[in-house]
């Protein structure tokens, strides 16, 4: 018997808890598998009768745990874990026509999880369902997505507790500069942010899988690799976070992750008084290659990758605010707003043509909730045969900041409101589920009439 619509929803507020795994022997085990992944393709050339150091992976060197104890716990909602992945899906298709909805997608999982306080979430019965049919890898790729994107949140807000935590796709930002992108790069930027203040940019990769440990640790190998292609400033001193999400059929969740540390990945503040982020990035053609140090009497050398140099912090710090709130009036439904945030590489232009249908968003949807006037789009369906409302939108007065395409006073205005917002995941006047993140962003779903 199916589970009453109202009952499910009640269910996505309770809090329950995820393990974030960091330790040395974590990091012991990703440098094995990293180790027996090279010697198999070296294998694999030499069959083929190829030099082994044509198919060898450059790897993020120096991983190690993110925090002291070998273990924590992370406490979130499934409704925060469904909004972090849902902005984490609104510019996943660079803008092709269906990626203003995109994010919907996100609430296939309101039923795929289970857990309260006291105990570890995991996969739900309908999760282990779905998990066992052909979907599989696609859930574990997007929950893999989710868990990693909240638990990247949590650890830099912990690190930079005076800062706002941006997460940006990062092939939607790094289309900006270079044509072809390949195989190998990170999924995400996070950018810590402060106004008047130069941002720390952090490549983050993150997957996951229905498997045991061992799975993991070849993960956080092949993830390594994605977080080497960026470089920004110096050779391998760029902070990255690689996480690989353990989704087993029986048995909690287990995040885990490892970073690296450096002196890199700050950008330089752009210069101008105002509005210095309201200007639009050219979009350049830069070669894919990343500079390795070299003594003075030596010839330069480069190895292939993206490499955000001095001359191009001012440019990409651009790039990553304008791209971030593209994503923000993605989510919010707007495709007008967001298209002047994006360079046509970047898919500004399938924001402002044609959209199949079912596939696009409309912002004309507005509601109140917590006493905050929200504007953006929803979205009708059905919950185990119930019609549900899922409403996704912005803060009104900082959404019309985004429309008229001042983001450097947008930025300013969701760093003075930080701490301001409600911190209820029910609202009793909405009668559901609502989540309310610092950049102004909201995601809600009711029971309709």
């Amino acid at each position: 018997m199916l589970e009453p619509a109202q009952n499910v929803l009640e269910k996505l507020v309770q809090s329950s808890n995820f393990s974030l795994k960091s330790d040395p022997s974590l990091v012991g085990a990703v440098a094995s598998a990293a180790a027996d992944d090279d010697k198999d393709r070296a294998e694999k050339q030499t069959e083929k009768g190829a030099k082994d150091t044509e198919n060898a992976l450059r790897r993020k060197p120096e991983l190690r745990p993110v925090h002291r104890g070998s273990q924590q716990s992370i406490d979130a909602t499934f409704w925060h874990l469904l909004h972090v992945l849902a902005q984490g899906l609104a510019l996943s298709r660079r803008g092709a026509a269906r990626g203003l909805a995109e994010h919907w997608g996100a609430l296939k999982y309101n039923q795929a999880l289970t857990g309260d306080a006291r105990s570890f979430m995991e996969l739900s019965a309908e999760g282990k369902e779905t998990a066992k049919e052909h979907y599989k890898a696609i859930q574990s790729r997007e929950l893999g997505t989710g868990f990693a994107l909240v638990s990247a949140r949590r650890i830099l807000e912990q690190r930079y507790p005076d800062r706002i935590v941006s997460i940006v796709p990062a092939d939607t930002a790094l289309f900006a500069g270079w044509k072809k992108l390949g195989r190998y790069k990170p999924q995400y930027f996070a950018e810590v942010w402060k106004p008047r203040e130069r941002s720390l940019v952090i490549p983050i990769a993150c997957k996951g899988h229905h498997s045991n440990a061992s799975t993991s640790h070849s993960q956080l190998a092949s993830a390594s690799a994605h977080v080497e292609q960026v470089h920004i400033g110096p050779w391998n001193e760029t902070p990255v976070l690689i996480f690989s999400t353990e989704l087993p059929p029986d048995g909690p969740v287990t995040v885990n992750t490892l970073c690296a540390k450096g002196s890199g990945g700050w950008l330089s503040n752009p210069r101008g008084e105002s509005g210095k982020f309201d200007v639009q990035p050219d979009q350049e053609n830069f070669f894919p290659d990343i500079h390795l140090p070299t003594e003075a009497d030596e010839s330069p050398a480069t190895v292939p990758g993206f490499h955000v140099t001095p001359d191009r912090y001012e440019w990409f710090a651009r790039v990553l605010a304008r791209t971030a709130a593209a994503g923000v009036t993605a989510f919010a439904g707007d495709g007008g707003a967001t298209a002047q945030y994006l360079t046509d590489r970047q898919g500004r232009k399938h924001f402002t043509g044609f959209t199949h249908a079912a596939a696009g968003s409309v912002r004309d949807a507005c509601h109140t909730l917590f006493g905050i006037k929200f504007s953006g789009t929803d979205h009708i369906f059905r919950l185990n045969g119930t019609r549900v409302e899922a409403f996704s939108g912005v803060a009104n007065d900082l959404l019309q900041l985004l429309v008229e395409g001042r983001v450097e006073r947008y930025r300013h205005g969701v760093y003075e409101r930080r701490s301001t917002w409600p911190s209820g995941s029910w609202s009793n006047s909405w009668n559901g589920p609502v989540s309310i993140h610092a950049d102004g962003t909201v995601l809600a779903m009711r029971v309709l009439p």
